[in-house]
């Protein structure tokens, strides 16, 4: 009998521990690591929301449905770790003596700093005012991670909102660069892509600690950060490949700053990725979609260069940094169809899984 008791104050405390590191991990921790508890209510979570978002019969319900899969996902940890908390005490409070499971689970009421009944000698004190200080903690932890969630979310929505100025509505290559000629000059799409490569600088921090951001979708049905960021990212490889300028640094800046942003937002998923492709790789995005924006753009009157083969080859060349990362993350977060993003079928839909190995990812 004293071994069960021993077992079972053990797998309490290990209980305990589990749920400590996954909030430590989800919340504390300024890296993209990945605690199983969180996946496991995350990807439980998401498997009732495609059941139903697959069935919808329209976009905008199914996208009214994915939205709330991340903030109801989100609000489900605290009830979780809470849960798990208070059965590792249970169990820790039975182990000691003196209570069955029922008193056990009265005195384990401590979690949220009451209890019906007082503890019966010291150990069981110790216990019952750790759990009134980690039930606090949890509770505190949580009121400052929304904040700095939303905080980071009202900051990646601000230039997305403001690209469909310049980019339309889904965004495209053909649209943001005949825009930019138009309106504002081929020489301002220099400072567009600086902004965006401070953009994905910010947002491969921030998605990649909470990873919660990624399935947090935008305010609009039709606008998305994934379709927004795959549009720049094809538009400043268009720029860098076929515009007939000079050469434009800022953009070459803001795709390596893209192609680094997704790989590693990626790799938090774990989707596979090429880490080293070769420019000749095979990309999801074909020629005759490339001729035909080259030939939209050049009937508009957008300079591009002569040698249209070579513009391919260097645009494909760019392109093959991301494509494998782009692709199949919109299909994973079930983006709105936009050109060169959502709407490619290369590649099967990424399977989340709860345990995964490690991989180091490289730039």
């Amino acid at each position: 009998m004293i071994a069960v008791h021993a077992l079972a104050f053990i797998g309490g405390l290990a209980l305990v521990g589990w749920v400590l590191f996954s909030a430590m991990v989800t919340v504390v921790l300024p890296r993209g690591e990945s605690a199983s508890l969180t996946r496991i209510i995350f990807i439980s979570w998401r498997m009732v929301f495609v059941f139903f978002a697959s069935r919808a019969r329209t976009w905008k319900t199914e996208d009214r449905i994915m939205a709330f899969f991340a903030p109801i996902a989100l609000l489900t940890l605290p009830f979780a770790w809470l849960v798990l908390v208070l059965v590792g005490y249970m169990a820790m409070f039975w182990a000691l003596g003196g209570v069955a499971l029922r008193g056990a689970f009265i005195e384990a009421g401590s979690l949220f700093t009451f209890a019906f009944q007082a503890p019966l000698g010291i150990p069981q004190t110790i216990l019952s005012y750790s759990e009134a200080a980690l039930g606090l903690g949890l509770v505190a932890l949580l009121i400052s991670y929304l904040p700095s969630l939303y905080s980071a979310f009202s900051r990646r929505e601000q230039l997305v909102s403001l690209l469909e100025t310049r980019a339309g509505n889904p965004p495209s290559v053909r649209e943001m660069l005949r825009r930019f000629y138009t309106i504002h000059g081929l020489d301002q799409l220099g400072p567009q892509f600086a902004l965006w490569e401070q953009w994905f600088a910010d947002v491969e921090e921030t998605h990649t600690t909470n990873a919660a951001l990624v399935n947090f979708r935008s305010p609009t049905p039709s606008r998305n950060w994934l379709t927004s960021a795959g549009a720049v990212l094809d538009s400043a490889s268009f720029a860098a490949s076929t515009l007939d300028r000079e050469r434009e640094p800022r953009a070459e800046l803001c795709i390596r700053a893209g192609y680094l942003c997704l790989r590693h937002i990626a790799h938090t998923f774990g989707i596979p990725h090429r880490r080293d492709p070769a420019p000749t790789d095979p990309i999801s995005v074909t020629r005759e979609e490339y001729d035909q924006v080259y030939e939209q753009l050049a009937a508009d009157g957008v300079p591009l260069k002569p040698d249209r083969d070579q513009a391919w080859r260097d645009f494909a060349g760019w392109r093959v940094n991301y494509d494998d990362a782009l692709v199949p993350l919109a299909l994973l977060i079930r983006a709105p169809e936009a050109p060169w993003s959502s709407d490619r079928d290369m590649y099967p839909v990424p399977r989340v899984r709860i345990w995964r190995p490690r991989r180091r990812v490289r730039a």
